[in-house]
């Protein structure tokens, strides 16, 4: 019944125009959604590249591991939403992308 309503609240949240900081208090993250293709991932992970600095992604460095596009573009989509103020349409991806309250973190690669 909780995961319907949050579902519900930010199906709703994501037609409002404001600043997407916090669901019900919780922090928020943009990932890649799982049934996005490899070429609208690597698109994305190009984007987001564009715009942040995507250092921590090198070979050696945290979140270089595991190395697959899903992840890659995941941590990069993140960076690029939580560095343009964590609005809805800075994790749309033209709709490749998913706002969510658990964090995506793991090991010693932290999502900010």
């Amino acid at each position: 019944m909780a995961k319907a309503a949050l579902s519900v609240l930010l199906l709703l949240l994501s037609f409002t125009s404001e600043t997407l900081l916090m669901v019900n208090g919780q922090k928020t993250w943009c990932v890649a959604r799982p049934s996005s293709d490899q070429a609208t991932l690597l698109s994305n992970l190009n984007y987001a590249c564009a715009h942040v600095d995507c250092q921590i992604l090198r070979k050696g460095c945290p979140c270089s591991s595991p190395d697959n596009l899903m992840n890659r573009a995941s941590i990069a989509m993140n960076m690029y939403f939580q560095s343009k103020g964590k609005n809805q349409w800075n994790c749309d991806f033209r709709g490749s992308a998913l706002i969510v309250v658990t964090d995506p973190s793991y090991g010693d690669c932290i999502y900010a």
